[in-house]
């Protein structure tokens, strides 16, 4: 069944990061994908976190700084990452920000991100 999806559901978030869900748990009900755009002021950063998902994101804008057990990757505008469920990650944004689409396999949420407090 085809459904159009008229605009996302902004969700909150601390640290001033923006996430507009376009497709996932909160706006369309799926729990099988999440598809969201993500705009991170400069200087942003988040706890890291041990997703359950797989996550593929594309940088639109700005460059995403990405901690993991092998280093530090800086994806830059143009580029995309892939990160694996279960690998520890800590994202954050260079110092002009970023905005980004992030899929994830299955689905986005809080209780499966596994966020280190």
């Amino acid at each position: 069944m085809v459904r159009r999806i008229d605009e996302p559901t902004r969700i909150p978030v601390p640290g001033g990061k923006v996430i507009d869900e376009y497709v996932g748990r909160v706006n369309s009900g799926d729990d099988r994908i999440s598809i969201a755009r993500m705009v991170a002021p400069p200087g942003w950063e988040e706890p890291a976190q041990t997703p359950e998902f797989a996550e593929y994101t594309l940088v639109l804008s700005g460059s995403v700084v990405v901690e993991h057990a092998g280093g530090t990757t800086v994806v830059e505008a143009g580029q995309a990452f892939v990160s694996e469920p279960g690998e520890k990650i800590r994202y954050s944004s260079g110092q002009s920000g970023a905005e980004y689409v992030a899929v994830c396999l299955p689905a986005f949420s809080p209780e499966t991100a596994n966020r280190d407090e």
